[in-house]
């Protein structure tokens, strides 16, 4: 996503209602996000599906990475020989059944 630009990627509210399913478009085409301004004051953010899911995502995955931080410095942490082991041990009772 490029860098917003002032004279581009904003709109009032009332310009936004009349001229709706062109900005919808407008944002689909280029990933642009769309700021909506409501008396001369951001209101909203317009953006495609496209980049609302890649925000979701990196959303998602920083947190995860935030997590594991935590559990690492709190100590909870399992080292590789020991996955290995519990995983072939479960490898192993599944073979016998």
């Amino acid at each position: 996503m490029r860098a917003l630009r002032v004279s581009e990627d904003i709109v009032p509210v009332s310009q936004f209602k009349t001229e709706a399913a062109e900005w919808l478009r407008r944002c689909a085409a280029t990933g642009q996000a769309v700021v909506i301004t409501q008396n001369g004051k951001p209101a909203g953010v317009l953006v495609s599906p496209l980049v609302f899911d890649e925000l979701t995502e990196r959303k998602r995955f920083v947190a995860a990475v935030e997590e594991g931080l935590k559990d690492a410095e709190a100590g909870r942490l399992t080292d590789h020989a020991s996955v290995v082991a519990r995983i072939r041990k479960r490898y192993r009772q599944r073979r016998s059944r």
